[in-house]
């Protein structure tokens, strides 16, 4: 049997995300065999549908474009992927807004237990995944017939992109329509920004607490500029009210894993350790020499962020 993908897409773009967890059905592939399709749901998504047939380790890309999939709701992606699943083993999605928000929905339509934000494959029934903040991992089997999985993405490599121009997964479309009376589409408010989006960004620059106020997160911003990087925020700077939450890295935020993280006047709290202690580099900056920080911390630095963020951003040129 085959493992079937929810594409992870917006504006027409596929977003990174399902590559990694191309990459975590390719493992799954290991020990069942059979084929990776990908689920490309929404409303004029050839794009995104080509996008993923140029995965390696893609068989078939099924498309399902109509306008009830447009804001990819639960309730009509929920009822699709409950139809589809017949066919699958496994039901996969990168654990994001829209993985979190439709895979408990398809495991309740198909009454089992859903794995979420797995980190590892150990076989085609046992996974592992974090728990208590990332402090300890557990080992989960599951028995059920079919194994429903959001995947943290920053856990794995993603898939390479086929060289061949159009891909060598074949294309079909998903003529089922759902009938969704339980939810509407209301509207939608995006923050405009021309800064990587921050979940996929190779430099992070995060803020907290110690950042004294909303106005003093304007200090990371010719930092940020300079490295192409992408600006966060932990709990606690969010909480008090300095940034919006769609800023915020931690287990209840954005989970990250850059090449490069700047912790600046972050303590390093468990819950915001859990969203960022797989980045590649990291570098904190905190006045106190016994923040929990500088425990994962690759190079610290104790001084006063007010006199390092000037410095570092004339430092860079």
């Amino acid at each position: 049997m085959s493992i079937l993908i929810l594409a992870d897409h917006q504006d027409g773009q596929l977003s990174s995300a399902t590559a990694q967890v191309v990459a975590a059905a390719q493992q799954v592939q290991a020990s069942t065999g059979g084929e990776i399709h990908v689920l490309v749901a929404g409303e004029g998504v050839a794009a995104v549908a080509e996008a993923a047939a140029r995965l390696d380790g893609v068989a078939k890309v099924r498309v399902a474009d109509h306008a009830v999939y447009a804001h990819q709701l639960a309730e009509p992606l929920g009822a699709l992927i409950h139809k589809l699943a017949s066919d699958y083993t496994h039901v996969l999605a990168a654990a994001s807004t829209t993985g979190k928000n439709v895979l408990p929905r398809v495991a309740a339509l198909k009454d089992v237990s859903q794995l979420s934000e797995i980190i590892s494959v150990e076989s085609a029934d046992t996974f592992k995944r974090p728990i208590y903040a990332g402090n300890a991992i557990a080992t989960v089997k599951s028995d059920d017939a079919l194994k429903v999985i959001t995947v943290r993405g920053t856990a794995f490599d993603a898939a390479a992109v086929s060289s061949q121009g159009q891909g060598s997964a074949s294309i079909e479309a998903v003529d089922f329509v759902a009938d969704n009376a339980q939810s509407i589409f209301i509207k939608e408010e995006l923050a405009q920004s021309d800064r990587p989006e921050l979940g996929a960004a190779k430099v992070v620059v995060s803020g907290g607490r110690g950042m004294g106020n909303g106005e003093n997160f304007r200090l990371l911003d010719g930092i940020a500029d300079k490295l192409g990087a992408a600006i966060g925020a932990s709990r606690a700077a969010v909480d008090a009210g300095f940034v919006p939450n769609d800023m915020q890295v931690g287990q209840t935020g954005k989970i990250v894993a850059p090449d490069l993280y700047i912790a600046v006047g972050i303590s390093g709290a468990i819950q915001h350790l859990a969203g960022m202690k797989d980045s590649k580099v990291i570098v904190a900056i905190n006045k106190d020499e016994e923040a929990p920080i500088f425990q994962i911390a690759d190079y610290g630095l104790v001084a006063d962020l007010f006199q390092a963020l000037p410095e570092l951003e004339q430092r860079l040129g």
